[in-house]
């Protein structure tokens, strides 16, 4: 086939989504709330439930040859952002094993002794927005500030869903608006337009969503009625680790960088006050990694699933949906947000959304009006509001995962009611959506 020619648009395609869905989600359901069987979505294996969905995918589209499927699913899980994550997910895990309890406890004691009690979640948020926006990754943010999220909930009695809850939003609101971040690169090329005028764009819908965010947190942190909490002794030492990944995020240093630092200071301070010894490090190092075993095969079984469903013409059908349903400014604006939103919920990957999405959502844009740095931003802004809802993204895995490493029992549907900043930015793009159509075109 011609790699120019527009593949034909087949609904039947994203049959494996509905798979996925039903059997997870249906009998995640099914198990918590109707047999009321405890921890009723942890007996729900998503790797197997995955592989099902994966299989429908490959049984479609008879025409490909099986080696033609292969290649399209090694192209598609070869990807080089699938590639980065996987290594983040890597490094995420080894951080964790080093530094260990010791060090996220005394980062959440340090922070809740220089803090008032009830303020400790607003802090959760607000240093993840700052890191995330300097490092310009959302999962590296999740992957560095989780730990101490558990450790707060921990110590202080906050829900752990509030606490994860805001470190993920948090990361989002830094992932949508950075300069450095593969979304922004992505929608502001696929449109473009300069990345100064996407961020003022941008900056009018996220700051408002993170100020409302943030009065949500404090006022949900005031009436839980946490008041003063004795910490116990703590090491600052065990701090440095964290420190040094929170300077180094903040300055904007590649996470990968960041992490080796982290997992390196860690080793050499672990090490050098007898926390533990060497043998039992190596395990601990081992064991994170592991830990992100079912993290890393999600995104690989997601990758081939979506490949495949992209070559049968599946994508095909969503733009199609989109392009007849929507009419005016107003749609238009709706169809683009909605388009790269449909995207992500199948890919599983906001940039590689956006990628996916932006020619479309260009033509989209001239067909009604929208200027670029507006196409642009609504791109970015929809696809980190369903990125950092979707219960099989990488940045639900990765906090879950780390979360459930660090020995708490939570799992992605305890975190979604919790995830105040992808709710509150959307309904704060609809907003600006309706007020800005009625404006002329700059």
């Amino acid at each position: 086939m011609n790699p120019n020619q527009t593949k034909k648009s087949n609904p039947l395609a994203l049959i494996p989504i509905a798979v996925f869905l039903v059997l997870y989600l249906g009998l995640g359901l099914i198990f918590e709330y109707c047999l009321k069987i405890e921890m009723g979505f942890y007996k729900i294996p998503i790797v197997v439930v995955f592989l099902v969905a994966l299989l429908v995918a490959f049984m479609q589209n008879r025409g490909l040859k099986l080696n033609d499927k292969l290649a399209v699913i090694g192209s598609s899980v070869g990807d080089p952002n699938i590639i980065t994550m996987i290594l983040i997910f890597l490094a995420a895990g080894v951080f964790v094993g080093v530094t260990g309890r010791e060090s996220a406890e005394a980062v959440a004691y340090f922070l809740l002794s220089v803090t008032p009690a009830w303020a400790a979640v607003a802090v959760l948020f607000i240093a993840s927005c700052f890191v995330s926006t300097a490092m310009g990754t959302s999962v590296g943010t999740i992957t560095l500030i989780v730990p101490i999220a558990v450790a707060v909930s921990n110590v202080s009695g906050f829900s752990m869903a509030l606490c994860i809850g805001s470190v993920m939003g948090g990361a989002m609101f830094g992932d949508n608006l950075s300069f450095i971040s593969d979304t922004t690169i992505a929608a502001c090329n696929s449109q473009g337009c300069p990345m100064r005028d996407k961020f003022r764009a941008n900056f009018k819908i996220a700051l408002p969503a993170a100020i409302i965010t943030l009065a949500i947190i404090l006022i949900l942190s005031f009436s839980t009625g946490v008041g003063h909490i004795d910490c116990p002794d703590y090491n600052l030492v065990l701090l440095i680790p964290y420190i040094l990944v929170l300077i180094g995020g903040i300055a904007g240093i590649n996470v990968f960088v960041v992490l080796i630092i982290g997992i390196v200071s860690g080793l050499a301070i672990s090490l050098l006050t007898g926390t533990t010894d060497f043998i039992t490090m190596l395990g601990n190092m081992g064991s994170g990694a592991d830990g992100m075993f079912e993290t890393i095969m999600v995104t690989i079984l997601v990758s081939a699933m979506c490949g495949l469903i992209r070559e049968h013409g599946g994508f095909e059908a969503l733009l199609a949906f989109i392009r007849r349903v929507f009419r005016g400014r107003i749609g238009g604006r709706l169809g683009v947000g909605l388009l790269v939103g449909a995207m992500d919920i199948a890919t599983a990957n906001n940039t590689v959304a956006i990628v996916m999405a932006g020619p479309i959502a260009k033509e989209i844009s001239v067909e009604y009006g929208i200027t670029p740095k507006e196409s642009a931003s609504l791109l970015d802004t929809f696809s980190c509001i369903f990125q950092g809802i979707i219960p099989y993204g990488a940045q639900m895995l990765i906090a879950v995962s780390t979360a459930i490493n660090l020995g708490s029992t939570i799992s992605a549907f305890d975190v979604l009611p919790s995830l105040f900043y992808p709710y509150v930015l959307a309904l704060c793009s609809l907003v600006y959506i309706i007020w800005g159509a009625g404006k002329k075109k700059a």
